[in-house]
């Protein structure tokens, strides 16, 4: 019996409806599945007052990650113009900002116009900030991916595996960071694309080339809580100098690239809205929700499997008849085509033939001797 989409369709819909009846499907993101995170591994803290956007530790990215290069050099520091995202040629950015930070004299919060007391700051003050992956200590991409392609690694790293990927992208919607990327390029074998902490180097006992090639320690790396406690030092030593907070010590349940900064994290484009719950107590029941997805996702898998194999079948048919037609059509002009040249060799043969004869004859008749009477 073949499958017509047709009848995929009514078959998966029959299931769905099935699925549907079923309370108690296992999705493998169950929302009552708590992953605490390895607090103890290794992070990067960012020290946005240090930074000096020389985009130096985007260089060492591009080289450690073996990506391709950009279409503009990295000492080319005119790109720092426009705003800029992660993508799957760059796995970290450097962007600029410049908060405003005083009126008339006084200091006040860039998000609301706020006095901020006991501060001193420089009007205008251009400030640069690094992007990449944060490594979630409870990261929202693998709690929404069902077939486990990022997974959070006791270094402190969420990696990817693009052999269990099937390109759902859901780990892209889920990321309250915006920063998973995709493929779209590459059609045979897209991939999921964004920073891994450089976790081989890792296991390697080396840091992130990015902290290595840093030339103002601007990046720190080391284990999470040790970061945690430099940061905390730091604003102690320094309270004019930093606002009394540490992005990703708690945000989204905690990070494992934390930040440090002068001014309030919004007026440098990072999120303040996302409060201390990890994300995946968003994002692990999304797929609980809708059980029957995975339940019925290999179904769908050899579903469509079987639909484009027969497509590919058919259209190998189709071709292999194809080519067959256009062989014995063009044995057909071949052998008129022989016998055309057959005829018109016959007859070009015996039309010399005819005047070597003709030729003949009259040699004969002018060498015979003419009889005297």
């Amino acid at each position: 019996m073949t499958i017509t989409r047709r009848r995929f369709i009514s078959w998966m819909g029959g299931v769905a409806a099935a699925g549907a009846m079923i309370p108690n499907v296992a999705s493998g993101a169950r929302a009552d599945r708590h992953f605490p995170g390895y607090s103890d591994g290794s992070g990067v803290l960012h020290d946005i007052t240090r930074c000096i956007g020389c985009r130096k530790c985007e260089a060492a990215c591009n080289r450690v990650s073996q990506l391709e290069p950009p279409d503009r050099p990295f000492d080319d520091l005119e790109v720092l113009d426009q705003p800029r995202r992660t993508h799957t040629r760059a796995f970290t950015v450097v962007n600029r900002y410049m908060p405003i930070t005083s009126i008339q004299g006084q200091p006040v919060d860039p998000t609301g116009g706020a006095i901020l007391p006991d501060r001193t700051h420089e009007p205008r003050v251009p400030l640069y900030v690094k992007t990449q992956c944060n490594h979630c200590l409870e990261p929202a991409c693998a709690s929404a991916c069902f077939v486990k392609a990022l997974k959070k690694t006791t270094t402190g790293a969420v990696i990817y595996d693009a052999s269990l990927c099937v390109g759902c992208r859901y780990c892209m919607i889920a990321c309250p960071f915006n920063i998973p990327t995709y493929e779209y390029d590459q059609p045979l074998t897209p991939r999921i694309r964004k920073c891994d902490l450089c976790h081989d180097r890792q296991t390697q006992g080396l840091p992130p080339g990015c902290v290595a090639a840093c030339p103002k320690e601007a990046l720190n790396f080391g284990p999470r809580a040790t970061l945690i406690d430099l940061a905390r030092r730091r604003i102690m030593d320094h309270p004019g100098r930093y606002i009394p907070h540490i992005y990703g010590e708690k945000e989204m349940g905690g990070t494992s690239w934390l930040y440090l900064s002068g001014v309030p994290f919004a007026a440098v484009g990072m999120r303040e809205d996302l409060g201390d719950l990890p994300a995946s107590a968003f994002t692990a029941g999304v797929l609980e929700t809708i059980p029957i997805i995975v339940g019925v996702w290999p179904v769908l898998l050899t579903g469509i499997y079987a639909i484009s194999k027969r497509k590919d079948t058919i259209a190998a048919q189709e071709q292999q008849a194809a080519v067959a037609e256009a062989l014995a059509a063009e044995k057909d002009q071949s052998r008129a085509q022989m016998e055309t040249l057959k005829k018109k060799y016959l007859a070009e043969k015996e039309a010399a033939v005819q005047a070597a004869v003709k030729n003949a004859l009259a040699d004969t008749a002018q060498k015979e001797p003419t009889s005297d009477i």
